[in-house]
């Protein structure tokens, strides 16, 4: 079954352009004859216009065979190239193809009718050798191919040689073609395509697009003032927008008629009334966003009627663009001293938003802001939105500012001593949030009170009734009451010194230390003590911001001076009958031992009572010289020597 399928193209033609110089070397016009083969799954339908020539299902057709395929895959060997697609790219797009007969011969032939009288016409097909050049060791055999274009009697009107179609590294589709004139009787001829090569290895091709299309003079189309043929408009703008053409010679006597597409160029209307070569078209403020598409269309004037006998122009668009679509996010009202946020949007970037408003306010961006907005930025702020086709819509908010509160406070800072307490109070909003919690009564009322341990900030922040806040902050300095520490007891041999070690924590005004007696120094820590006798020393600390005082007491015991007899005679008269050592008594814990000249302990005490009589294990010793240590167990040093024995 053939499948033809008229459809729209627009293409300017010109010499030297286009890959046969046969070809129409001027404007074309619509196709009459459009022979896609149709698209669809693999494989296409039988065709009716064939001769010589046998069907097959497959994509790889033996000599004399054909089929419509959509695409090949690795023919004979992969000899052949494989195509993935028609002509024009589409990959379910039929094409024809055809491994030739062995024999020269015609293998399509079709029936045109609709065609005007007296009117030139150019035929051409697209095709491409399906063998590679490797194939047949190099000499493969090139389609070759007549195209004759027949009256319905067997007259010729023109006959068109393809020549040999070389074969290429890679599929390669190509038109060829020529152009014919009908006679002034016929509207119908005889295509006929004539195989001139011979078959074997080669002679194997694919063919697409079978197009008849009237041929005539050239058309420039153009629009005035821009040199692309495209009119950018944007939606709102009034203007006249005029279309120019030049028809070179080629018609005895021409006739024009413009037409309009406003479907991307499916259809196209007849505009009633414009039969010139100049048009002036009025686009209206209310013209609708989209392209809209003109063409001239000229044939000879007993033709002009008919749009199968037109040629016509390269398209002229005029697009209608929309303005943007903006719209403005603001934070206000806001209170006066924040920031105003002033965001849009409609465009693609931000040189494309300008600002403007009150206060000689200017920005440039989609997202702006006023700093410390005060009272004198009120008002209306206006942004102008340019998309990217230039286009531009203004867009405007109006920005209200809410007066803050303010804040007082009853003090900045006040001292207080540790584990005294402050009122604090605050003024000037709706509700009130002190920070941080530390020590406080309550951080959601306007006067909490305050016992921290330490010194600190404290921060309130005041509200009213539109949330607009306002800040203050209040130091609370805390004094430490002193803690005086008189240091640890001391030891001491009278007729000597010792020092005392206070320490005061906190602050303090003075210290002193009672009693006053035996003291180089009572205002001073680290005095100097010399008592005859034990003696508690208090060390008193006042402090500097009437926060009270504290006292300690350090202990300084007084060893008396000892004294040690070198002899003592116990013979019993009453007289030196035991060794008596003055002042042990004053001491503790002390330990004395007595040696003979060997070395042997004759006595040891703990708590020795001056009660020796020169005895061991209860006997005399003899008159001699022994050997004393006393360790006194204190922070005195041990003492030694000797002791005689006389009777």
């Amino acid at each position: 079954m053939l499948v033809k399928k008229t459809f729209l193209l627009f293409i300017i033609l010109f010499a030297c352009v286009r890959l046969s110089a046969q070809l129409c070397q001027g404007s074309l016009g619509d196709p009459i004859v459009n022979i896609t083969f149709g698209s669809g799954p693999n494989p296409g339908p039988i065709l009716n216009t064939t001769k010589n020539l046998n069907f097959v299902y497959n994509d790889c057709p033996g000599d004399g065979f054909y089929t419509i395929r959509n695409t090949t895959d690795r023919c004979f060997g992969n000899t052949w190239h494989s195509l993935s697609s028609d002509h024009t790219g589409d990959p379910s797009g039929y094409f024809m193809l055809i491994n030739a007969s062995f024999t020269k011969s015609e293998f399509y032939i079709d029936t045109l009718k609709g065609l005007c009288p007296s009117t030139t016409y150019e035929f051409a097909a697209w095709i491409t050798n399906v063998l590679r050049p490797t194939a047949c060791f190099g000499n493969g055999k090139t389609p070759n191919l007549t195209f004759n274009i027949e009256k319905t009697d067997g007259t010729v009107l023109q006959t068109y040689k393809t020549g040999d179609i070389a074969a290429n590294q890679n599929p390669t589709w190509k038109q060829y073609g020529s152009f014919f004139t009908t006679p002034s009787n016929v509207t119908t001829v005889v295509l006929r395509l004539i195989n001139n090569s011979d078959g074997g290895c080669g002679n194997d091709l694919a063919i697409d697009d079978i197009t008849f299309r009237p041929c005539g003079p050239q058309l420039t189309a153009s629009i005035k003032g821009v040199p692309d043929r495209l009119k950018v408009l944007c939606f709102g703008d009034k203007t006249d927008v005029t279309f120019e053409c030049t028809v070179s010679a080629g018609y005895t006597k021409p006739a024009y008629l413009w037409q309009q597409s406003k479907d991307g160029g499916n259809t196209w209307v007849d505009i009633a009334g414009e039969t010139n070569n100049t048009m002036i078209k009025s686009i209206n403020a209310n013209t609708p966003v989209g392209k809209y598409l003109f063409r001239l269309t000229v044939a000879e004037a007993s033709n002009i009627g008919l749009a199968t006998c037109r040629v016509s122009s390269a398209v002229l668009t005029v697009d209608v663009k929309a303005n943007p679509v903006t719209s403005i996010v603001t934070n206000s009202p806001a209170c006066q001293g924040a920031n105003i946020s002033l965001s849009a949007s409609g465009g693609t970037a931000d040189s494309q938003y300008v600002w403007s408003g009150v206060n000689a306010f200017s920005a440039i961006g989609s997202v702006v802001s006023v700093k410390n907005a005060q009272q004198i930025n009120v008002g209306k702020y206006y942004v102008q939105v340019t998309n990217s086709d230039g286009c531009k819509h203004k867009d405007s908010t109006t920005v209200s500012i809410t007066p803050a509160p303010v804040i007082s406070t009853s003090f900045t800072s006040k001292s207080i001593c540790r584990g005294d307490s402050v009122e604090l109070s605050s003024t000037g909003g709706n509700s009130y949030l002190w920070s941080p919690a530390t020590g406080l009564s309550s951080v959601l009322i306007p006067n909490p009170v305050a016992k921290p341990g330490d010194s600190i900030t404290y921060k309130v922040v005041v509200s009213n009734s539109a949330s607009c806040k306002d800040s203050a902050t209040v130091s609370i300095n805390v004094i430490p009451k002193p803690i005086a520490n008189a240091g640890p007891d001391k030891e001491m041999v009278e007729g000597h010194a010792v020092q005392l070690n206070g320490e005061v924590i906190g602050g303090y005004t003075n210290i002193s230390w009672s009693p006053v007696l035996f003291i180089n120094n009572i205002h001073t820590l680290q005095p100097t003590v010399d008592p005859i006798a034990n003696t508690n020393y208090i060390l008193t600390a006042s402090s500097d911001n009437g926060c009270g005082s504290s006292s300690d007491t350090a202990f300084v015991r007084v060893y008396k001076k000892i004294i040690i007899p070198n002899a003592f005679s116990p013979n019993g008269d009453g007289i030196n009958d035991t060794w008596n050592i003055t002042a042990l008594t004053t001491y503790d814990n002390y330990e004395l031992s007595v040696f003979n000249r060997y070395g042997q302990v004759v006595y040891s005490s703990k708590n020795y009572g001056n009660n020796w009589k020169g005895t061991f294990n209860d006997a005399p010793l003899p008159v001699g010289t022994y050997y004393y240590v006393l360790d006194l167990k204190s922070a005195q040093p041990t003492l030694n020597g000797y002791v005689v024995i006389l009777r």
